[in-house]
C-alpha cells in the first residue's frame, strides 16, 4: 500500500476528508468491543437503547457490531462528509456532528451508549470531546472507547532500539522512524494507566479495561499479539469500558 499524502497545504479536516486516508479499523478490535457493550447493556434490561458510533467513518466497524447488538438502534456519527456517504450504505442511521464547535447534533442525556472507536487518538482536543459525549450519555450510560497502546509489546522493543513506537506519527506527509506505510493522523497516544486517567478525570468512572490485537501486525507475530491481549498493558489496542457518573 503506498503511503497517505494529504494536499501540501491542507489542513486536518482535508487530511480527513481525503478518500485515501483509511477510516476503517480491524474486525477483531471491532467485535470484542461490541461483545462487551453487549454484555454491559444486557444487565439493563430489554428495552431498545440508542448507541452512538461517533467517528463511525465508514460505517463499517458498526455494522460489524450490529449483530450483537441486536434490537438497539445504532447511529453513526461524523463529521467527514465522504465518510458519511460510504457509512450510510451499512447503517440504518447516519449523521453529520462534532465534538467541538456545534456539537453534537443530541439533546443532554437522551444517549445509552457511545462508540468512540479509535478516534480519541485523532483529536486536537480530547477533553473537549469527552465533556461533549458526557453531555449527551444518560447517568449511568456506557462509554466504549478503543485506542493504541504507545506501549504495546513490540513498542517497547521499539523504543529501546531507537525506533520511532508504532501508532505515532511525526508526518502528515509520510512516515519517518518507524515500521509500516500508512499515515493516519494520530495526534495522541495513551498506555493504559494514561487512559484510565485522562477517563476518569472526565468524568467517568472506568469499569473495565480489555486488550485486543491489531490487525495490521505481521501475520507470523499475530499469535503473539493475541497472547498480549491478556494483559491490556501490553496489548495492542486498549478497550476501555466506562459508564458516567
Amino acid at each position: 500500500m503506498n503511503t497517505t499524502a494529504p494536499p501540501r497545504h491542507g489542513g486536518l479536516r482535508d487530511f480527513y476528508e481525503d478518500p485515501a486516508v483509511p477510516v476503517a479499523s480491524g474486525t477483531p478490535r471491532s467485535l470484542r468491543q461490541a461483545g462487551m457493550l453487549a454484555a454491559a447493556l444486557g444487565t439493563a434490561g430489554t428495552a431498545p437503547c440508542t448507541v452512538l458510533d461517533i467517528g463511525c467513518g465508514d460505517g463499517t466497524a458498526a455494522a460489524t457490531a450490529a449483530p450483537l447488538l441486536t434490537g438497539h438502534r445504532i447511529v453513526g456519527v461524523d463529521w467527514s462528509q465522504d465518510a458519511l456517504r460510504r457509512a450510510r450504505a451499512r447503517l440504518p442511521y447516519a449523521v453529520r456532528g462534532e465534538l467541538t464547535g456545534t456539537g453534537l447534533p443530541f439533546r443532554d442525556g437522551c444517549v445509552d451508549a457511545v462508540l468512540f472507536s479509535e478516534v480519541v487518538e485523532h483529536l486536537v482536543d480530547p477533553d473537549s470531546a469527552l465533556d461533549e459525549i458526557r453531555r449527551v450519555l444518560r447517568p449511568g450510560g456506557h462509554l466504549m472507547l478503543s485506542t493504541p497502546n504507545l506501549a504495546a509489546w513490540y513498542n517497547r522493543g521499539l523504543l529501546l532500539a531507537g525506533v520511532q513506537p508504532v501508532f505515532s506519527e511525526v508526518s502528515l506527509r509520510a512516515v519517518h522512524g518507524r515500521p509500516g506505510r500508512e499515515v493516519v493522523g494520530h495526534l495522541r497516544l495513551y498506555t493504559a494507566r494514561a487512559l484510565r486517567e485522562f477517563v476518569t478525570a472526565s468524568g467517568f468512572e472506568v469499569v473495565r479495561l480489555a486488550g485486543a490485537p491489531f490487525h495490521g501486525v505481521p501475520r507470523p507475530l499475530r499469535a503473539l499479539d493475541r497472547l498480549a491481549c491478556a494483559r491490556p498493558s501490553l496489548a495492542s489496542i486498549l478497550l476501555l469500558h466506562a459508564r458516567r457518573t
